[in-house]
């Protein structure tokens, strides 16, 4: 597992990657939900975020992350490399470039906030809504210093 930077030819694979991720782990969204956000991954997310790309040694992404200044807003994997490291590699990769990271985990995804809990983070707050204002409760995390 390497980690670079993305590229503007990889969209549509990362987008790919998103959407069978959150099939695989977002189990609270209805199909209309993730049809929604589609659209804000490709055109927002994607585009204004500082993307990492975890590939394979054949150059295939395996997952991303997607980070705006220390704050992870976005880490996903592709379903068949759950639990295998990349993740925490991810994580760890963006440690030693920003230092203590923060991230929001939706309440919902209890195997995430274990993940995260796992890296370092402890919860600090939580929203009702998430950031489109939808009902997505989220727990606001924070690495130690």
């Amino acid at each position: 597992m390497k980690i670079r930077p993305a590229t503007a030819a990889d969209t549509d694979s990362l987008v790919d990657l998103w959407e069978r991720s959150v099939r695989a782990t977002h189990n609270f969204l209805s199909e209309e939900d993730i049809q929604y956000f589609v659209p804000l991954v490709r055109e927002q997310a994607l585009p204004n975020l500082e993307v990492w790309v975890l590939i394979t040694e054949h150059d295939q992404p395996m997952g991303f992350m997607g980070l705006d200044g220390d704050n992870v807003s976005a880490l996903f994997l592709g379903p068949e490399y759950l639990r295998q490291g990349g993740g925490k590699k991810l994580i760890e990769f963006a440690r030693s470039q920003k230092g203590p990271l923060t991230v929001d985990v939706n309440e919902q995804n209890p195997h995430a906030i274990r993940f995260y809990e796992a890296q370092g983070f402890a919860p600090f707050a939580r929203s009702e809504v998430d950031s489109t204002g939808r009902p997505f409760p989220l727990i606001h995390m924070r690495q130690a210093s």
